[in-house]
């Protein structure tokens, strides 16, 4: 038993078994952020890079996700509470008047499994509940995902929001009529049109 089989276990999507090897290593003494960082966090990078070259598609992305966050969970007690706080607080939602959650889902797991302080407000999120879950949590980026194009004003509305609040708060856009452009023209610090990308991309704001 090693920590590289938590990470094939999730990139051959075999759920039971990532929970499996993740007890098994924590009843061995593994160091508990190792288990996080090489087996968990690891295996969603590396299931980004199999998106990204086309061997992967969303079904796939969405079985990965799910069985890192099966052994996200048995983990998370044996995790320093601060842990993911430390790396980053994330806020996502699907904009107000929209429903949709697929995408928005999984760009959530992607973004936990990388270890990330993630609060979902879920569907039909008006912009004031952005700005003040943002300004509560003390945010480090705010996401806003939308399917419908008629929903696509209220991402304009919310950046702005947050930007006249004074809020030290990156914001990315993402969903399938969204486009980089878009994003520009809106204010937004960026965009993504996949959730290994939204991944890479908060990386890179929070470091920023």
């Amino acid at each position: 038993m090693a920590i590289a089989d938590i990470l094939n276990a999730i990139v051959s999507l075999k759920k039971d078994e990532v929970v499996e090897n993740v007890i098994a290593e924590i009843e061995a003494g593994t160091q508990v952020d190792d288990i996080l960082n090489k087996g968990l966090i690891g295996a969603m990078d590396v299931v980004g890079e199999k998106f990204s070259s086309g061997e992967f598609f969303v079904p796939e992305m969405l079985m990965a996700a799910k069985a890192m966050q099966a052994g996200l969970e048995v983990l998370k007690p044996h995790l320093s509470g601060d842990a993911a706080a430390e790396k980053g607080t994330i806020i996502i939602g699907t904009v107000k008047g929209d429903l949709h959650d697929i995408g928005k889902n999984l760009v959530t797991m992607m973004v936990e499994g990388a270890g990330f302080n993630v609060i979902d407000l879920g569907v039909d999120v008006d912009t004031d509940k952005f700005v003040s879950e943002a300004q509560t949590r003390n945010a480090d980026v705010v996401c806003l995902s939308a399917l419908l194009t008629t929903t696509m004003p209220s991402m304009a509305k919310t950046v702005e929001a947050i930007k006249e609040a004074g809020l030290k708060v990156k914001t990315i856009v993402g969903g399938a009529p969204v486009t980089d452009a878009y994003a520009q023209q809106i204010g937004a610090d960026g965009f993504s049109d996949n959730a290994p990308g939204a991944v890479e991309l908060i990386r890179k704001l929070v470091a920023a």
